[in-house]
């Protein structure tokens, strides 16, 4: 049995594993912000977009494999691109609200709601709202 199974059966609820997938897609979206505008010094709205494409696709990832497993895709390299596309078509108005909701805050925000971290988390947040909806 794989990790996704594992976890399938000890989260029985779908409901509980979007959240634990959502969850930890935030954490890589803080993760890879932090690496790329602090670590390599990426100005931090390209930093933001590159966090942003990076946890969208672990989130379709984790969701094809352990929330959503019994509708993923089959079939060779090129349905799997096409689901991939789909999804981010799809999370596309919420990434755009996350995007503009972070970008509104790093430059215009007061301290320490400016700060790209906390920023990040404000995006997500009204993101979510979007991409629930």
């Amino acid at each position: 049995m794989n990790l996704a199974e594992r976890l399938r059966n000890l989260l029985p609820s779908p409901y509980l594993r979007f959240g634990l997938v959502g969850g930890c897609g935030f954490l890589v979206d803080e993760t890879i912000l932090t690496i790329v505008h602090y670590g390599l010094g990426v100005d931090r709205y390209s930093a933001r977009a590159i966090s942003i494409f990076c946890a969208a696709t672990f989130t379709w990832w984790g969701n094809r494999n352990l929330t959503f497993a019994e509708h993923a895709t089959t079939g060779g390299p090129l349905a799997l691109a096409r689901e991939w596309f789909k999804f981010m078509l799809a999370n596309g108005v919420g990434a755009l609200v996350n995007y503009s909701t972070y970008t509104l805050f790093v430059s215009f925000a007061p301290a320490p709601f400016s700060n790209p971290l906390l920023a990040t988390a404000a995006g997500v947040g009204v993101g979510l709202v979007f991409n629930f909806t």
